[in-house]
């Protein structure tokens, strides 16, 4: 699967993507902007979004376990045309008009 991240994600956390067999991209390195917001991406018209929120200066440990969180829930279900929000015990998905949580 390839993922933009955003360029707060460093090369530490990009290798959690790698290793678990994802092409990884920054939205830097892509030149895109705001990309987590919904009303210039609709997640309807992506392969999806996910935004990992994290308190303001989150340890990496803190921020790796979410990666961790988030590609151990990808392993059991899509994220194909839904938006997610990975924070700390619990993932939100977004699904058109319906909102779950896992």
């Amino acid at each position: 699967m390839k993922f933009k991240l955003d360029e707060n994600f460093g090369t530490r956390t990009q290798q959690l993507f790698k290793a678990a067999g994802h092409e990884v991209k920054t939205v830097r390195e892509q030149g895109l902007l705001d990309f987590a917001d919904v009303t210039r991406f609709s997640p309807t018209q992506t392969d999806g979004i996910v935004v990992i929120r994290v308190p303001l200066h989150p340890s990496i440990t803190l921020l790796e376990q979410l990666v961790v969180q988030f590609l151990q829930t990808l392993t059991q279900m899509s994220v194909e045309k839904k938006l997610w929000i990975v924070e700390s015990g619990r993932i939100r998905v977004h699904e058109s008009e319906t909102e779950e949580e896992i």
